[in-house]
C-alpha cells in the first residue's frame, strides 16, 4: 500500500481554495463596480484647438434625455452605442468613450479637419482632410481657401489632394485664399496680399508647380517686382510665366 503524501494534498487544496477566493472576490468586485454610479462626464477634444462642436453638444450625446449623470449606474451604459452616436455627428472624425476608475464617463473626440470651403449655388460646406463633405459650424469659421465651381466624382480625388497639399504647407496655407474651378478642370487661384491671379492649370504635377511658385515668389519679393504682375501662370511645369 502506497503512502499518502498529505503535504502535496494540502498544498493542492490550498491552491484550489485560493483560486476560488480570487474568483469570488473578482466577481464581487465586478458586481460592485457595475452598480457604482457615475460621478460626472468629461469631454476632451484632441488635435486642433479649434472647436467646431461644443462640449454641451457632445454631453447631450453622452447623457440621453438630459438625465442626471449621478443617477446612472455603470451597468446601464452601452458604451458602444454612445461612441457610435458621437461618431455619427458630421463634425466628428472619430471618438472613444469609456468610464474611468473613479466613475467619470469620458469621451475623447477628434473633430474633422476642414481644408477647403465650397460654394455651390445656394449652399456652402467644407471639404475635410479625408475628402468628404463637412457642414459649416455655427460657432467657428475655418480659415481655408474659398472654392467655387463644380466638384464631381471625376475631379474629387485630385482636388482633395490639392487642398490637403495647401493645408499642410505653411506658406501656401497663408497665401492661397481662393480657388476657381473651370469646366475644363483648370484652376485659377487668388492670393492674400497681392493683386495677381495664379493660373494653375489642372490639379496635376502639384508639387512641381507649387515649388516653382514659391521660388518665383521669393525672388519677386526680394527685387520688388511682385507688384507689377497681374497673372502668374504655373500650368507649364518647366517655367513660370508672368503677365504684367
Amino acid at each position: 500500500m502506497k503512502n499518502i503524501n498529505w503535504i502535496n494534498i494540502w498544498i493542492n487544496v490550498r491552491l484550489v481554495l485560493m483560486l476560488v477566493l480570487i474568483i469570488t472576490m473578482y466577481s464581487f468586485t465586478s458586481i460592485r463596480n457595475e452598480q457604482r454610479k457615475l460621478t460626472k462626464t468629461e469631454v476632451v477634444f484632441i488635435g486642433d484647438e479649434t472647436h467646431f462642436l461644443t462640449l454641451k453638444a457632445v454631453n447631450k450625446l453622452l447623457i440621453e434625455n438630459n438625465e442626471d449623470v449621478k443617477r446612472i449606474r455603470k451597468v446601464e451604459l452601452d458604451l458602444n452605442k454612445l461612441e457610435k452616436s458621437i461618431n455619427n455627428n458630421n463634425m466628428v472624425e472619430k471618438s472613444e468613450v469609456f468610464v474611468s476608475i473613479d466613475g467619470v464617463l469620458k469621451a475623447v473626440v477628434k473633430q474633422k479637419t476642414p481644408v477647403a470651403r465650397i460654394f455651390e449655388l445656394d449652399s456652402s460646406f467644407y471639404i475635410d482632410y479625408q475628402g468628404n463633405k463637412m457642414p459649416l459650424s455655427p460657432i467657428h469659421c475655418a480659415r481655408v481657401p474659398l472654392v467655387s465651381g463644380e466638384i464631381n466624382n471625376k475631379n474629387k480625388k485630385e482636388l482633395s489632394e490639392l487642398f490637403r497639399y495647401i493645408f499642410e504647407d505653411d506658406f501656401l496655407k497663408k497665401n492661397i485664399i481662393g480657388v476657381q474651378i473651370y469646366p475644363n478642370g483648370a484652376l485659377l487661384m487668388s492670393n492674400r496680399n497681392y493683386k495677381y491671379d495664379i493660373d494653375f492649370g489642372r490639379a496635376i504635377s502639384v508639387d512641381k508647380k507649387f515649388n516653382n511658385y514659391k521660388a518665383f515668389f521669393q525672388k519677386a519679393v526680394q527685387d520688388s517686382s511682385i507688384n507689377k504682375y497681374k497673372r502668374i501662370t504655373l500650368r507649364y511645369t518647366q517655367q513660370v510665366v508672368c503677365t504684367k
